[in-house]
């Protein structure tokens, strides 16, 4: 009973396919107070670098919008052509400012959960239109402590833009007294020093914000134990899909084993319960290697493909078991049982270079197993 109830609260960490899923589905931790924070210290950033270039460009159109040409007076589409033209020059005056702003918005909204492109993001949902929903996200813990960030935000920034205002306000006063061009290059220098101490209290709040999202996202994916259970099911495969798969493989391994036995010099027998082929090369091996074995009807399938591609059969009850018991297929024999194989093998090369009447008078040898394979 308590492993059960246990197992029904998200106390796991989010395994990495639960991670994927939620990025297919749009759900990346972001902080927007980290874009805000990035916006605001690019812009005043580059409002103190260009400051100087900005205001010589605006005390251009500030001229010539307050220089007045007689003969355009005539003219009633002047003023409209002038406004344009004004607007231009201060758009492309600005234009350093807005592409510092989009690339730092760009690069502060990926810097947490990367880049992410989800078109099933962009389907429509309607269940966060309904009111109960609304309800939830307002009074649940997500919406207390978006609260709670709005008010250490309010208090923050309030507090530093009310030092800003009672630091600067003696010189913003007395720009009213400084001749256009020096009130205006004045006045950038300000705006862009009161915006680096108002970024400062934004960081604050902005180092608040990043840890509390990343913690808020990976809350929200927590899993019971049961749901990483099932998913280490559907990531492993079924047991029944993962016996087939390990039966398949079994029929594979046993049919490329088939296909050694023509290769093999003798195969051992028992004589129907085990059969081993074994192979040896005096060139590239250092002992016998065993090719083939089995039991039952591998092993009578072992001894006929032996008995149609002429290898030779040799019955030796104990040292067919001995061999098929311990020694794996592919491996070499133990060297425990070295002489009673050489005594076969031998045999067996002996008995090729002879006609068949001499080969059968050749007396069998009868190998003797060593009592540590007796009970293999």
């Amino acid at each position: 009973m308590a492993e059960s109830e246990q197992g029904g609260e998200k106390t796991e960490a989010p395994s990495a396919r639960r991670l994927q899923q939620a990025r297919e589905r749009g759900q990346v931790p972001r902080s927007r107070e980290l874009v805000n924070f990035a916006t605001m210290i690019g812009g005043s950033a580059t409002l103190i670098a260009i400051g100087g270039t900005l205001t010589g460009r605006m005390s251009q159109i500030m001229r010539r919008s307050l220089s007045v040409d007689p003969e355009r007076l005539r003219d009633t589409q002047s003023m409209t052509a002038a406004l344009g033209e004004a607007a231009a020059s201060a758009l492309i005056a600005l234009l350093p400012i807005f592409g510092t702003l989009i690339g730092l918005v760009l690069l502060a909204s990926v810097v947490l959960g990367g880049w992410n492109f989800s078109p099933v993001a962009m389907t429509p949902d309607f269940s966060r239109m309904s009111p109960l929903e609304g309800l939830k996200r307002l009074f649940g813990l997500r919406g207390v402590t978006e609260l709670g960030k709005a008010l250490l935000k309010c208090v923050v920034v309030g507090g530093v833009c009310a030092a800003i205002v009672s630091w600067l306000f003696k010189d913003v006063m007395s720009l009213g007294h400084m001749a256009p061009r020096a009130a205006i290059g004045r006045g950038a220098d300000l705006l862009g020093w009161a915006f680096v101490w108002l970024c400062a209290s934004l960081g604050i709040v902005a180092l608040v914000d990043v840890p509390l999202q990343l913690f808020q996202f990976h809350r929200a994916l927590r899993m019971t134990r049961q749901e990483l259970r099932d998913e280490a099911k559907e990531s492993d495969g079924r047991p029944e899909t993962k016996q087939r798969i390990r039966q398949m493989q079994q029929q594979l391994a046993r049919r490329r084993m088939m296909h050694k036995v023509p290769t093999a010099d003798v195969v051992l027998v028992n004589p129907t319960h085990f059969a081993v082929a074994l192979k040896y090369d005096p060139k590239n091996m250092r002992a016998p290697r065993v090719l083939a074995k089995g039991v039952d009807l591998v092993a009578a399938n072992i001894r006929r493909i032996a008995e149609e591609h002429r290898v030779p059969v040799f019955e030796s009850p104990k040292l067919a078991r001995a061999l098929y018991k311990s020694t794996d297929l592919n491996h070499e024999i133990p060297a425990g049982l070295y002489v009673a194989v050489a005594q076969v093998l031998s045999y067996i090369f002996r008995i090729r270079t002879l006609n068949p009447t001499v080969a059968a008078r050749v007396a069998r040898p009868n190998p003797t197993v060593g009592d540590e394979y007796a009970d293999v």
